[in-house]
């Protein structure tokens, strides 16, 4: 379908939904192989998969520039970025965080943190999360809180996969949530599966988060991936 939702699909038994506390501690959620090794430019990198190389896109934004990067693995591309735009501000927030522990370049801060419960104390430039909303439980809700995270004419994207997403019954709620996510002010591309918003605001999405089933099965990337539930509107 064009718009990047899946058929309506017959209600399934339903699996056991566990909570964000228990599933920040299971091992799908501290994916290793998505978004670890990911570098700043080439094959695997942040430019392929976000359509734009973020360093030359904060490098057009002035001297000091910031850039959030959520689920950030081992920080190689906010590595490469420090370095290039030594003025620039660069945080990364990861689960499980770099397993290597190398300094960072000045610039580059690295939190380890469960994104449900971390917030910044500023706002940034850019925002990204690259194959990260995956692996997060109730991921509307961090895109409501990252949306407020902007600066007056930042840019987030995202990753997201909508068939992920579930009503109660099971069934797919890829519909009313993009609808919701547009009237938002979002934009999003099916065919690279990337959720955009430019410019901060308060976000509030009329959805209930209802928990996340962990043994969903790979997504469009092939790898295991979180199915989220969410019930009728607020």
């Amino acid at each position: 379908m064009t718009d990047g939702t899946s058929p309506t699909t017959a209600a399934q038994p339903l699996p056991r939904l566990i909570g964000d506390g228990e599933l920040t501690g299971l091992s799908v959620v501290a994916n290793s192989t998505m978004n670890r090794e990911r570098v700043l430019t080439g094959v695997n990198s942040y430019t392929r998969e976000l359509g734009f190389d973020p360093a030359e896109f904060l490098d057009g934004l002035g001297p000091a520039p910031s850039w959030l990067d959520l689920c950030s693995g081992e920080g190689l591309a906010l590595r490469a970025a420090a370095r290039q735009l030594p003025r620039a501000v660069i945080t990364g927030v990861d689960l499980v965080g770099p397993l290597r522990p190398t300094k960072p370049p000045n610039g580059l801060e690295l939190v380890t943190a469960d994104l449900g419960r971390w917030t910044p104390a500023r706002r940034y430039d850019l925002i990204t999360c690259v194959h990260g909303l995956h692996y997060v439980g109730d991921r509307l809700a961090l895109l409501e809180r990252a949306a407020s995270w902007l600066t007056d004419a930042g840019l987030l994207v995202a990753h997201l996969d909508p068939a992920t997403l579930r009503r109660p019954d099971g069934t797919d709620a890829s519909r009313p949530v993009l609808a919701a996510l547009r009237a938002a002010g979002f934009d999003y591309s099916a065919r690279h599966h990337r959720l955009s918003l430019r410019g901060g605001r308060s976000v509030g999405l009329p959805f209930t988060y209802l928990g996340a089933d962990p043994e969903a099965g790979p997504n469009y990337t092939g790898q295991p991936a979180v199915a989220s539930y969410y019930g009728d509107e607020r």
